[in-house]
């Protein structure tokens, strides 16, 4: 089996560590179980947490590659990021001893 790239590495780290939060872990689930994109308003209101750190949660989740970010107005709206299905994919590959390509 080949090593990894140095930059899918760094997508797959990324991605654990952003994981590994139990409340991003929550507001992926949150995210990814709506048909349309969510406003940060509506996420909020699922934890009992403060505007600022959820807002902190959700720029982690989209620097690794897993939430995609839009705006409407002084809104924000965050959807499964187009590209998280194959990052998931490689880790989920880690896991099987599978070789992605």
């Amino acid at each position: 089996m080949r090593p990894l790239s140095a930059r899918r590495q760094g997508r797959l780290i990324a991605a654990f560590k952003a994981l590994a939060d139990p409340t991003r872990l929550e507001i992926l689930r949150l995210v990814n179980g709506q048909s349309a994109a969510v406003c940060v308003c509506d996420i909020v209101d699922h934890f009992d947490l403060s505007q600022p750190t959820i807002s902190h949660h959700l720029k982690v989740l989209r620097e690794a590659g897993l939430l995609a970010m839009s705006r409407a107005g002084i809104w924000a709206f965050y959807a499964p990021d187009p590209e998280a299905r194959d990052l998931l994919g490689e880790a989920s590959a880690l896991a099987s001893g599978a070789d992605w390509q």
